[in-house]
């Protein structure tokens, strides 16, 4: 009977909606720019001090790969992406980079935004274009993918520049939803990520009017489809705060975070 009750609550328990996973914590180290460039090796230090286990690079400040590589595993950390140029991704440069991001142990290279342009034919030929890359990286185990701002949620042509350029490209298109962003382009970011289940595999932790925690980003609603259907295999802090300094910004993005269970 005790086994019986166990089953059955575990049963009730389940249906109440699928299993949520942790995932973990990286920073997309644009947000600590001005430190990096300071000293690399000790802002890293200091993000894994705080808790992060991962980083996003936004720029590699003079390093190789292999010094990098040197400075992730003296710290502890793992690269959870990178934000790079179009170019790097085409034609002849595209082996150099999947080498530099090998050695890193990264498989996300995104491209931060300005593919696109003011028509629905660029877009689409803008999807065409990561279609490819996504088809040319998939052998060597990565992956490309596309970071928002606010203006791809506007109208265009009875659509929004995300819907067509992510209604055109193939599954292996990485989404990386900047929530902040999104919001403030006046896009519902639950929707999208509802929309395209599977295709967030990196999803940008960024507030709307505040940093995560506090601001007017529904991070429960958020939280619980990256960690069910969205495909999400790491959060990013990204912030634009300018009512804390750099590092103590991160560090309270951070603990908001634990505080709303993340962590």
């Amino acid at each position: 009977m005790a086994a019986l009750g166990a089953t059955g609550a575990k049963s009730l328990f389940a249906a109440e909606g699928p299993e949520r996973k942790k995932i973990p914590i990286g920073l997309q180290l644009y947000t600590i720019g001005g430190e990096c460039r300071k000293d690399l090796p000790g802002a890293l230090e200091a993000v894994a001090k705080i808790g992060y286990v991962g980083v996003e690079f936004a720029g590699y400040h003079g390093r190789s790969a292999e010094q990098l590589r040197k400075l992730l595993d003296d710290s502890n950390l793992k690269c959870c992406g990178s934000h790079l140029g179009l170019g790097s991704l085409l034609g002849d440069s595209l082996p150099r980079t999947v080498a530099f991001n090998k050695t890193l142990g990264n498989k996300f290279l995104i491209v931060p935004g300005g593919v696109g342009g003011n028509t629905k034919q660029a877009w689409l030929d803008a999807a065409k274009r990561f279609t490819e890359i996504a088809e040319r990286l998939k052998p060597e185990g990565l992956f490309c993918g596309y970071h928002n701002h606010t203006g791809e949620f506007r109208p265009l042509d009875g659509e929004t520049a995300w819907d067509v350029f992510f209604g055109a490209t193939n599954a292996d298109v990485v989404m990386q939803l900047d929530i902040g962003h999104a919001l403030n382009g006046g896009a519902d970011p639950v929707a999208i990520l509802r929309k395209y289940p599977g295709r967030a595999k990196t999803v940008h932790v960024k507030g709307a009017g505040g940093i995560p925690g506090e601001d007017k980003v529904p991070w429960n609603e958020v939280f619980a489809v990256c960690e069910t259907t969205a495909g999400t295999e790491w959060y990013i802090v990204e912030a634009d705060s300018s009512k804390y300094p750099p590092m103590e910004c991160i560090r309270r993005c951070f603990e908001n975070l634990r505080k709303m269970g993340k962590v």
